[in-house]
């Protein structure tokens, strides 16, 4: 008889600890504006050093210890996480990890159609494409290299045909990309891609977000019902963080993640883990709880468990819900991982 699944660990709102996101580099080969603009992260920008990332068997290790706690789902993030050299190896192990239902990839997609197999092969789950405009101009000049848009589309038309369910995430910044929304519903519906789009978020201190470049999701969605019909839909599971759509005349789903004008922090179950094994409760943290004493250090498994677990349990985060009403650094996405 199998044994039932652990209870959650609980912080002190009452939030279950469900997602782990780990950050398996710092680096990233794109130099979007709204996480790593290049005027700061150029080429004289300090990364992390090699032996300050955590190892894939450490990474292996906490993911384990974290089922113990409630962990059912890990993401792997950047950075850009394909730049990390033999990441389906680190899938296939964490596909061994007893509790794990669910491993998920964030990509920027330019190095997808060469990986998709191997990860498809090594037991990954899913993967979501960042991508913030189809128009070629426009993308060159959001990704801040001239990346073109034909190698995402290629990754991810390589990642469905190996089986990999895809779905797309658009950060949507006012007079800069909002001619791109209805392009990007157009062909996700035509290409029954899960489409995502996401309000501009004050995450780090390099991005130079203000309210004024924020488009609200309302907003989003008045655009695109002004040419498609949408039905709502329930929620997948408990802390979802999008609100769901689909067309009426189709299966294709859209959703939109309005973090800044309908925040969701009272269900937030996610913990994220940097590469170099600082754990944080929050995307909006300025610092995180450094695990790798621990880890590097003889600790056995039972103490890294009570570590992770005192951790989540005096948690109260929920910087979305209070924003402008405070201030206080952040972390920068690429560190942490989105």
């Amino acid at each position: 008889m199998t044994d039932p699944p652990p209870q959650p660990t609980r912080d002190l709102r009452g939030r279950p600890l469900r997602d782990l996101r780990i950050s398996v580099t710092d680096r990233c080969n794109f130099r979007c504006r709204y996480c790593m603009p290049a005027e700061v992260f150029g080429p004289g920008y300090r990364f992390l050093p090699r032996e300050e990332i955590l190892s894939f068997e450490e990474i292996h290790r906490i993911s384990r210890i974290a089922t113990k706690l409630g962990v059912r789902k890990i993401r792997l993030t950047g950075g850009e996480p394909l730049l990390r050299r033999g990441l389906a190896d680190l899938v296939a192990m964490l596909a061994t990890v007893d509790g794990i239902d669910d491993i998920a990839l964030t990509t920027n997609g330019v190095l997808l159609a060469h990986h998709a197999e191997a990860l498809a092969l090594a037991g990954l789950s899913r993967v979501t494409v960042s991508l913030d405009a189809l128009d070629p101009t426009v993308f060159s000049r959001m990704n801040g290299v001239g990346a073109k848009v034909d190698r995402v589309l290629a990754g991810i038309s390589t990642a469905a045909n190996f089986g990999l369910p895809v779905k797309v995430n658009c950060v949507v910044q006012k007079d800069v990309n909002e001619s791109e929304i209805l392009p990007l519903v157009d062909w996700a519906k035509d290409s029954g891609v899960t489409l995502r789009f996401i309000e501009f978020m004050d995450v780090g201190e390099t991005n130079g977000w203000s309210t004024e470049h924020v488009v609200p999701a309302a907003e989003i969605l008045d655009r695109i019902r002004s040419r498609h019909p949408l039905v709502a839909l329930p929620p997948n599971h408990t802390g979802e963080t999008a609100t769901r759509w689909r067309h009426a005349d189709s299966d294709a789903e859209i959703g939109v993640i309005a973090s800044v004008t309908a925040p969701f922090c009272q269900s937030c179950s996610r913990l994220r883990l940097s590469a170099d094994g600082h754990a944080f409760t929050c995307l909006f943290n300025p610092t995180g709880h450094d695990l790798r004493p621990l880890l590097r250090g003889g600790a056995p498994d039972s103490t890294l468990a009570a570590a992770f677990a005192g951790i989540w349990s005096e948690r109260t985060d929920r910087y979305s819900e209070l924003r402008g009403e405070t201030t206080q650094a952040k972390a920068e996405m690429s560190y942490l991982g989105g």
